[in-house]
């Protein structure tokens, strides 16, 4: 027994400076904190106010749009524009054709010269019995007769003549006339096809491009004109602009609003991006952008303990509408302090 004591005791003793390395292998310290002497422009964190943005669907248009409307039935003959081309106030795009006021005119036209003719004859007749009334062949009463039976027939004539260009004018209202200067959107009713009055045939941007923007109603209260607005464009730095126009009406849950922007693009009228418009106000923590330090998809700062070093301390940031700061959401309080720059 004691033989086997002492043989066991020497396979431990053996051991033991095996394990030593290993037990060292699986033992971690934790990395120390980067601490700095805190030195560089200080600046204290405090709640401040900024403005409440909030995320509303827009759309590119114009203050109006102007619909190409068809006055008379009949045949499209010829529509002379199509999508994105430019028209000016008053220029004819377009013609429609109604083959029954042909018919109508030349109906008129020819009652107009029957009466004419008869007028013609009735004037003769007023010339004769006027001179033989005045050498005392007729009497006053024929003479009266003549007259109005050359009235009668000069009114025929201006009857018919009347009736035939009241044709003509229905007739020339086929002309398809741009009623805005502007860029045309749709024109897409081809050449040859029957319309009818009130059909639209183009629709023609007017007024100059603003964004259109869809609020939900529980915002109404809360924007007004004036209120900033922070567009969105694809492949493009973010503009800002101000609400024009609030419209009074509420549709399907929305509010729609108009905003201007400096040199907003109207070459894709229609076309939808993200926007936000400010509804208020809020408290938060804004900070220098140039104090915080963007490491690897992290944020850091340097925040002053109260022995007067600086730590980095990770933070949680948003962007700011506030020129040159940067909204931090976690990782700070309102009374901190922080440096720009720490000494290495």
């Amino acid at each position: 027994m004691i033989g086997k004591t002492h043989l066991r005791l020497g396979i431990a003793a053996a051991l033991l400076p095996l394990a030593l390395p290993l037990a060292g292998c699986g033992s971690s310290e934790s990395e120390p904190a980067q601490v700095q002497k805190a030195t560089g422009e200080r600046f204290t964190v405090q709640l401040a106010e900024t403005g409440d943005w909030k995320d509303v669907s827009a759309e590119i248009s114009t203050v109006d749009q102007a619909q190409v409307l068809a006055r008379i039935p009949g045949i499209l003959t010829s529509l002379s524009v199509k999508e994105g081309d430019l028209v000016r106030k008053g220029q004819v795009i377009g013609r429609i054709v109604d083959s029954q006021l042909g018919y109508q005119a030349g109906a008129y036209g020819a009652q107009a010269a029957a009466a004419q003719a008869q007028a013609a004859a009735a004037k003769a007749e007023l010339e004769r019995v006027q001179f033989l009334f005045d050498n005392g062949v007729y009497a006053k009463a024929r003479l009266d007769q003549a007259k109005a039976s050359a009235d009668a027939a000069q009114a025929q004539v201006n009857a018919a003549r009347q009736q035939q260009g009241a044709v003509n004018a229905v007739a020339g209202q086929g002309a398809v006339v741009a009623p805005a200067s502007g860029r045309v959107l749709m024109a897409d009713v081809p050449a040859g096809s029957p319309v009818a009055p009130g059909m639209p045939i183009a629709v023609i941007t007017a007024g100059a491009t603003v964004l259109k923007l869809e609020l939900p109603e529980s915002l109404a209260a809360q924007v007004h004109p004036g209120s900033r607005v922070l567009a969105q464009m694809p492949g493009a730095a973010d503009v800002t602009g101000t609400i024009v126009k609030l419209y009074p009406s509420v549709m399907g849950g929305q509010v729609r609003a108009d905003v201007e922007i400096a040199g907003l693009d109207g070459s894709l009228i229609g076309r939808r991006i993200s926007a936000k418009v400010e509804a208020g106000s809020r408290k938060a923590l804004l900070v220098p952008a140039d104090y915080v330090t963007t490491a690897y998809g992290l944020d850091t700062v340097w925040a002053v303990g109260k022995d007067g070093s600086a730590a980095s301390v990770p933070v949680q940031t948003a962007p700011s509408t506030e020129k040159g700061k940067v909204e931090v959401l976690s990782g700070l309080s309102a009374g901190d302090t922080i440096v720009k720059q720490a000494a290495k």
